[in-house]
């Protein structure tokens, strides 16, 4: 009788046991905990780097099997301002498109986007595939790492900017994750240089220009974007600044804690943002191609590059290397390198609506 007992409160507690929630197990590793989302940029095995701008902060984000949606490649999405906002259950007017970014391997495009208006605006990730599909990429319990600058920029210098502008643009090269930004200090205009993997950062080196058409030295002016890039075999940041001086800087000078005087090589017109750049090869020459605010896109050959001279007194228009208007490109926002013949781009058409397409390089 005492055996059939034991064995009765046996086989309660084994039911019990079974029959228990699934809520009492351990819960997952919660995934990065993003205030904003704004520049994105791919570096190696496909980890995305995403800058949140409030928090002054780069994530490395493992995307795992959200690296790809069902079909490689990206297709072309009409109104995918308003495609967007309807996955995250809003209207096209109630989102903000921050930055786009190729995935190196899927070619599936991401884009980083701000839900609402002021300080309730919610960032968000989503993916566009092959087939046109776009799927909200799911960050709660995404593997990642992170590092936040020094001294992030609080109050804007002459009331712009601000941590609107701590982290304007970013870019991935060797082994290093170059940052470009604002921070409070006095000489405000930043290049951070951070080795990945992460494990911590520094004071960045503070950078100053001469900006032709304002005719004056600027410590102040945040990179607006860069891309790294080889002349005459030694790796540069070429930089856009707002009313649109071309500046390279040198990639050993950026030290921690050191000053660099980047040589201003273009000017290409007052009143102007730059918005993106990419690089490309076409007939066997490279190009810069930058998205502009003003004066639309535009394409710079990068063979005088070495040799130009330096823009060191006032000019009015346009100085410096020669370039290119893309007439057949307008209103282009982002942009990035969808191929060897391709870049894709999010433009805004006459009826004010956001088009994703892929476009032949001029």
């Amino acid at each position: 009788m005492r055996s059939l007992l034991k064995l009765a409160v046996l086989l309660v507690l084994v039911f019990a046991s079974a029959s228990m929630p699934v809520a009492a197990r351990p819960p997952a590793t919660p995934g990065p905990a993003f205030s904003s989302i704004g520049p994105l940029a791919f570096g190696p095995g496909g980890v995305l780097f995403a800058a949140d701008r409030q928090a002054a902060t780069i994530f490395a984000l493992d995307l795992g099997t959200q690296a790809s949606g069902k079909t490689p490649g990206t297709k072309d999405v009409a109104g995918v301002d308003q495609q967007i906002a309807s996955v995250l259950g809003t209207a096209a007017a109630e989102i903000t498109i921050t930055d786009l970014a190729v995935h190196p391997a899927s070619k599936n495009t991401f884009v980083s986007v701000m839900r609402g208006q002021g300080a309730a605006a919610q960032p968000a990730l989503v993916r566009i595939d092959g087939s046109g599909t776009i799927d909200l990429v799911k960050l709660d319990t995404m593997a990642f790492t992170s590092v936040t600058l020094p001294n992030p920029a609080n109050v804007s210098p002459g009331g712009r900017g601000g941590r609107a502008q701590s982290v304007t643009d970013l870019a991935f090269v060797d082994g290093r994750l170059v940052v470009a930004g604002l921070s409070n200090e006095e000489f405000a205009s930043k290049l951070w240089s951070v080795p990945y993997p992460f494990a911590s950062t520094d004071r960045g080196t503070s950078v100053e220009i001469y900006h032709g058409n304002h005719g004056a030295v600027e410590t102040r002016a945040p990179v607006m974007a860069f891309v790294p890039y080889r002349i005459d075999g030694q790796l540069n940041v070429l930089a856009g600044y707002t009313c649109t001086p071309l500046v390279k800087f040198p990639f050993a000078a950026l030290k921690a804690g050191e000053k660099v005087v980047g040589t201003t090589i273009g000017e290409f017109g007052a009143g102007n943002q730059p918005l993106d750049m990419i690089l490309y090869k076409k007939n066997g020459q490279d190009f810069l191609l930058m998205s502009n605010s003003r004066h639309g896109v535009l394409k710079i050959a990068t063979t005088p590059f070495g040799a130009a001279a330096a823009i060191t007194a006032q000019v009015g228009g346009t100085a410096g290397v020669p370039f290119e208007r893309i007439a057949a490109l307008t209103g282009v926002e982002q942009l990035d390198l969808l191929d060897a013949e391709r870049t894709i781009v999010i433009a805004r058409d006459t009826n004010g609506r956001r088009n994703l397409s892929a476009i032949i390089l001029p």
